[in-house]
Parts: C-alpha cells; sequence; structure tokens
C-alpha cells in the first residue's frame, strides 16, 4: 500500500472511530479498532525500518513506531491515531512532491531511428530498423538520421555528430569513413554498408548507459534523517528518565508523543516543494527535493563545452584577404558565392554580412562534395572550401578553416569558431562564490580548441574528445572530498553524463529531449546564469528547510521536558503536536519566496 492510499486509510479509521464512539457510544470498538489498525501500521512501519536499517540507512520511523506502540499500550489510543495521521500525511506529502516533479525515461526511445532504406538488387526497401542485418547495404537521404554504425561505400556528404561528440562542426565523410548512428545526414545521399546491428550501434549503447546510470543512482542520507537519530535518543533519555522516577509508563507514553517526529517529516519536504516551485518560477524546473538537497552541497561542477559554455554555432572568426585584394572585396565575393548554399559555414557567413554591401551576380554554382563550392562570380570563378580545391597551401590549425581562390589563384581565407555565452565567465564565477570548488569541461571537441574555451572562462581542467562513455568515467572517477559533482549539459551524448552524476542540469532550452529526461534538473530558459541561480536557490532552501526542522525540534524538546512532569497529557500533547507542526509548515513555507 502506497504512503497516499495508507494516508486516507487512517483518515477514514479515525472518522469511523469516532462515529463509533461519539455517534453509536461503542467506546470499546473504537478503542479495538484503532488498536487493531494502529498495530498492523506500526508492524508495517517496523518491517519497512528493519529494510532500512539493513541497508545501511536509519530515519525517523523508529521514534514514530514506539510513539504509536506505546500510546496504544497504555490505552491513549485517539493520541496513537493522531500520530499515524500525522506520520502518513508526511509520507504522502514528499511522495506527491516527487511524482509532480520528475518523469519517466523515455525520450531516447521516442527519439531513436525507427526505419532504414534498405538496398536489395538495386531496389531501395523500407524496413524496421531492428531488422537490419550486418553488411546489409543502406542508403542515406539527405536530412536522416543515421540508423545504425556503418561504413560509406558510394558518395559524399557532411555528417551533423554534434548530439553524439558535442564536436559543433559538421564531419566530411568520404568513401571508407565509418558513421555512428545517431548522426545526421547533410545534402547529399550516400550508400553505406552496415557494421553493427541496431542494438550494438553507438544511439542504443548511449540509451543503454542511460539506463545502466538510472539503475545506480548514488547514495544520499536525507537532512531529515540526519538529526533523527540524536532526536530519537533524546527523546527515549528523558522519556525513560521520566518512567523510571515516577514508575509510571504512561509518563513514557507521553513524552513520546510530544516527541513525535512530524516537524522532521512534514517541514523538510514542504520546504523542499517550496524551493521547487520557486525554481520553477526561475525557469529551473528540479525534478525531486533529494536534487535540491545534493545541489545545496555541490563541490564540482562538471561543463560541456558545445551548446552549454558556448551558443552551439559557428561565427566568422579571421577573414585573412591576400594583398592586394582589400577585406571587404573578399568578403563580397564570398558572402555572393555562398548565398545560395545550405552548409553551417555558408549560414554563418550570409547571416555575420548580411547588409553589409550589395551581392554580386552568381553564375554555374556548384557543389562539389567533401571539398566546397565553385561559381562565378563578376566574371570570375571563385572556389571556396578544403586547401587543395582552392589551390592554397593548407595552414597548421585547429580553427574550422575555408580558403579561398580567384581564377585559380590563392587570395585568402576564413576561420570560425563557437560563440561563448556571454553569460559563461560571470556564472561559473558566481558558482566558485558559492562555494563550488572545482571546474571542469568535458567536450568531445578538439584539445585546442577546448582550452582555448576554458581559458575564456576561467576553467582549468578538461577532459577533450570525450565519447559519451568517456564522460561517465571522469564523473564516476570523481573523489569523495569532489562529491556532489553536477554536470551541465545539452544534447543526446550528454543524456548518460547527466544521469550518472549525482547531480545532471540539462541546457532544455534547445537541448535535445533525452538530455531533458535523464537530467535531475532543467534550465527551461537559453540562459546559463540560471545554473547558478538554481545553486542559490537550493542553498536557500536548505538553510531554510533547517532552520524549520531546528525550530520544530526545539518546542518539541521543550514539550518533552514539560511532559516528563505529567502536565500534559498524551491526547493533549498529541494536539500540541498540530501547534509544532504548523509553526514548522509556516517556516518552511519561506522558500517559496524570492
Amino acid at each position: 500500500m502506497g504512503h497516499f492510499k495508507k494516508f486516507i486509510f487512517t483518515l477514514f479509521v479515525g472518522v469511523l472511530a469516532l462515529v463509533l464512539e461519539f455517534v453509536f457510544h461503542k467506546p470499546t470498538l473504537s478503542y479495538l479498532l484503532v488498536m487493531l489498525v494502529g498495530g498492523i501500521m506500526a508492524f508495517l512501519m517496523l518491517l519497512e525500518m528493519i529494510k532500512t536499517l539493513k541497508s545501511g540507512k536509519y530515519g525517523v520511523d523508529i521514534l514514530a513506531i514506539t510513539a504509536i506502540v506505546a500510546t496504544l499500550a497504555v490505552g491513549e489510543y485517539w493520541a496513537s491515531l493522531m500520530v499515524l495521521i500525522m506520520l502518513t500525511g508526511g509520507d504522502s506529502l514528499e511522495d506527491y512532491a516527487g511524482r509532480q516533479a520528475s518523469k519517466e525515461l523515455r525520450a531516447l526511445l521516442d527519439n531513436s531511428p525507427q526505419v532504414a532504406h534498405k538496398i536489395v538488387e538495386g531496389q531501395i526497401t523500407e524496413i524496421a530498423v531492428d531488422e537490419v542485418a550486418i553488411k546489409d547495404q543502406l542508403l542515406i537521404k539527405p536530412g536522416e538520421i543515421v540508423p545504425v554504425d556503418s561504413l560509406i561505400i558510394e558518395g559524399e556528404s557532411t555528417f551533423d555528430e554534434s548530439s553524439l561528440t558535442g564536436e559543433s562542426t559538421p564531419a566530411e565523410k568520404k568513401v571508407g569513413d565509418e558513421l555512428m548512428s545517431g548522426s545526421v545526414n547533410g545534402d547529399f545521399s550516400v550508400t553505406v554498408r552496415v557494421t553493427k546491428s541496431a542494438m550494438d550501434s553507438q544511439y542504443q549503447t548511449i540509451i543503454k548507459l542511460v539506463k545502466e546510470s538510472e539503475s545506480r543512482p548514488a547514495e544520499f542520507v536525507r537532512m531529515a534523517d540526519r538529526y533523527a537519530v540524536p532526536f530519537t535518543l533524546a527523546a527515549y533519555l528523558i522519556g525513560g528518565i521520566a518512567w523510571i522516577i515516577t514508575k509510571d509508563p504512561v509518563r513514557f507514553a507521553e513524552v513520546l508523543v510530544v516527541a513525535s517526529p512530524c516537524p522532521l517529516i512534514l517541514a523538510a519536504p514542504i520546504a523542499l516543494v517550496a524551493g521547487m516551485s520557486r525554481s520553477s518560477r526561475n525557469g529551473i524546473v528540479v525534478k525531486t527535493g533529494t536534487t535540491l538537497e545534493k545541489l545545496a552541497d555541490a563541490k564540482s561542477f562538471a561543463f560541456d563545452k558545445t551548446g552549454t559554455i558556448t551558443k552551439g554555432q559557428l561565427s566568422i572568426d579571421q577573414v585573412v584577404p591576400l594583398s592586394p585584394m582589400t577585406k571587404e572585396i573578399f568578403l563580397q565575393y564570398v558572402a555572393s558565392a555562398e548565398q545560395e548554399s545550405s552548409h553551417i559555414l555558408a549560414r554563418s557567413i550570409s547571416s555575420e554580412t548580411k547588409g553589409q554591401f550589395d551581392l554580386l551576380p552568381v553564375t554555374n554554382l556548384e557543389e562539389v562534395t567533401g571539398s566546397g563550392i565553385k561559381a562565378v562570380v563578376n566574371q570570375h570563378e571563385i572556389r571556396i572550401g578544403r586547401a587543395e580545391f582552392a589551390h592554397t597551401v593548407p595552414l597548421e590549425t585547429a580553427q574550422t578553416i575555408i580558403y579561398v581562390s580567384l581564377d585559380n589563384q590563392p587570395v585568402g581565407y576564413m576561420t570560425f569558431k563557437d560563440i561563448v555565452r556571454a553569460e559563461s565567465r560571470e556564472t561559473l564565477a558566481e558558482l566558485k562564490q558559492l562555494g563550488v570548488q572545482q571546474l571542469v569541461m568535458l567536450t568531445g571537441d578538439q584539445v585546442e580548441i577546448a582550452e582555448e574555451i576554458a581559458q575564456q572562462v576561467g576553467i582549468t581542467k578538461v577532459y577533450a574528445r570525450c565519447l559519451p562513455k568517456d564522460k561517465i568515467k571522469v564523473l564516476r572517477a570523481a573523489k569523495k572530498e569532489e562529491r556532489p559533482i553536477v554536470m551541465v549539459g545539452d544534447g543526446v551524448n550528454d543524456a548518460p553524463a547527466l544521469a550518472v552524476a549525482d547531480i545532471g542540469i540539462a541546457m532544455g532550452a534547445h537541448g535535445s529531449t533525452a538530455a531533458s529526461e535523464s537530467a535531475d534538473a532543467v534550465i527551461l530558459k537559453d540562459d546559463l546564469t540560471r545554473v547558478a541561480t538554481a545553486v542559490k536557490i537550493a542553498q536557500e532552501t536548505m538553510r531554510i528547510a533547517k532552520q524549520s526542522v531546528l525550530i520544530g525540534i526545539f518546542i518539541c524538546v521543550i514539550l518533552m521536558l514539560i511532559a516528563s512532569t505529567g502536565v500534559i497529557p498524551a491526547l493533549l500533547g498529541a494536539a500540541l503536536q498540530e501547534v509544532v507542526d504548523t509553526v514548522s509548515i509556516l517556516s518552511a513555507l519561506r522558500a517559496k519566496n524570492d
């Protein structure tokens, strides 16, 4: 039986007991009903507590069980029923918070390739991806997702692998090159030979990594449970001394009733739900209260580069014309030639030079797969692309670069870079101010590019050329003093890392659904500063939660000392618990305020 059902059942029993005693005047039946139900509930709680203790954890249940049993033993069954209602109500509230905020991981399966175009004796047949066999020949059309790992045997094209490797620049692939499932074909069809079945391909491997990570969550002790042991011992000590001095077991029950751990059970989850609500208003979906607890204590942050630290789109870095050509004329020729191309670099050039000059007339435009484009611009043949295609000696650089020739003579080159978010450095600096000790970059991009970006934003430790399994390896190797560790990223390639980290935060505004679903928190707006905001809210929420719990404990201790003198009957003690609960709840609700 779930916690909510237990709460509803306990309320029903309470109403029935009231009717039996005060309407039908059957106090004995009322007593027996509460005794039976209270005994069964206490026994079930005892079994759950034993399982918890066997797992090496501890909680507040033992004190609640003792309070129920003690009040039943001395005939204070109304007090026992009230304790039961508050206990099951607190558990229900905590469950509700989790159900409202979390979702099932499903996006990777929903977005995985479903069909493939198989070539049989020159004919193309559409088949399910699961039916694809090794050595089958497939046609990958422009714009399609590669369904399985394969090898190009005919044709050339560019493939967007950013969702798998994190590298922002599309990779040019030709005959003999390998393709990873999940990458997206560019402008030309290619014929491939299957090298791995669907279940063993890269995309499905990512799905398996996420599932494996989800099935092995990190251990974490909840805040309320950390206070449980000393609070329980204090209650037993005060109650035991009162029993020994007065030789009256009722005194022990009276102390335990006011010591009922409802403030611990209620205050923390209410504060966490309030903090989650505040996060939501700030464009941050936090899926569980436990995420807030961990985030408040985060020691390390690991960031993906493309789409997280950077915007995930290329921009012009350097324009280097060769004398006597001027920069303006150079750009005018290049922009004119690229105006009708759909390549990512062409889109960047067109976007960044729009309106700067009049475009020149273009004829005989031709895209040469794997090399670049050539056209006649203003009666001059222009070539833009690889060095050898543009009759140019290649430069030693890790940057994305295109070379330009006019009438078979080199006239210059252009380099491109991924744009660093304007708020990246500010966000990372704020995280350090909030107590984060270590900042790391995990990226599939090249070492030189990754280190340059890291230096710009203040990251000192870089792991480059990482596939999803490499990111997981780094996260799992984190030392105890570096935890909790937070992974921030977007894209399919980040999903396993987000799931295996102590806390995963997905940039969900433009990132993949898979990353959002496998993360513990999702940033809904395309703004990295929300990561620091999430940490700040988490820390403030936990501060208020701790204050609320301690306020409740302090009042309970005062009431226990008073109850030990015998001036607070058990039923009145249970009623006073309502006052303690109200104070704790009102204090906890402060976490909702910005």
